[in-house]
């Protein structure tokens, strides 16, 4: 099992809100609504580049910008990290199950370290940030690396995900893969099975959506 972090299993993305208006207003500027949407599920080099795109801000240092979002998100972090309906559940299913699970995330190791105490060290195997890989998602690096670190062939895992990005990254790696929208809705895509929430999602969805890249494709 491959989880990813923000608006997955936790509602993060609404912290990650208040932090990028605040780096936005600190700047002098205003964030767009188009341009945070964007960012959800990128990676944190990118996400600098949007902002500062949108700001017209260009020139703006992107590593001062990341260390002072990490700072600020890290305060919020500490209060703790409300759960995804039915995120909690599954995971423990999961892990009752002594199925191998990784933590598959966007997100900077540091700020991972914080959200960990919500989410329980012991609840992955495996935990892959987006500061400890070379292409982040959407690139499929993140799921390959994880995977192969778990030891388990890709294509015997399932992927749960809530951003184009992280869908893109998933498919693109091989994974069977679970989109529940959170922020933003999803298109639906070709493989990807679409759920409202996670509540009520099981071990039995998960076995078909892996049995599901063992059939035959029709010949062309």
């Amino acid at each position: 099992m491959l989880f990813d972090m923000d608006g997955t299993l936790v509602d993060s993305e609404k912290i990650w809100e208040i932090a990028l208006h605040e780096l936005a207003a600190h700047y002098g500027g205003s964030l767009s609504a188009p341009a945070r949407r964007a960012m959800i599920g990128s990676s944190m080099a990118n996400s600098m580049a949007i902002m500062h795109a949108d700001l017209g801000q260009e020139w703006r240092d992107a590593a001062y910008g990341a260390a002072w979002l990490e700072k600020r998100v890290a305060e919020l972090f500490v209060g703790g990290l409300p759960w995804r309906p039915g995120a909690l559940g599954l995971l423990q299913l999961v892990r009752a199950a002594g199925i191998p699970t990784a933590l598959v995330t966007s997100t900077g190791r540091q700020l991972v370290e914080i959200a960990l105490e919500t989410l329980g060290r012991d609840s992955f195997d495996v935990v892959v940030c987006g500061d400890e890989v070379t292409a982040a998602k959407p690139d499929p690096e993140p799921y390959l690396t994880a995977a192969r670190m778990l030891g388990v062939p890709v294509r015997r895992c399932v992927a749960i995900e809530d951003s184009p990005a992280g869908v893109a990254s998933a498919v693109a790696a091989g994974a069977a893969v679970l989109a529940v929208p959170s922020e933003i809705a999803l298109d639906p895509v070709e493989g990807v099975h679409l759920l409202e929430s996670l509540t009520g999602a099981d071990l039995g969805l998960l076995a078909r959506l892996v049995a599901r890249l063992d059939l035959p494709t029709s010949p062309a």
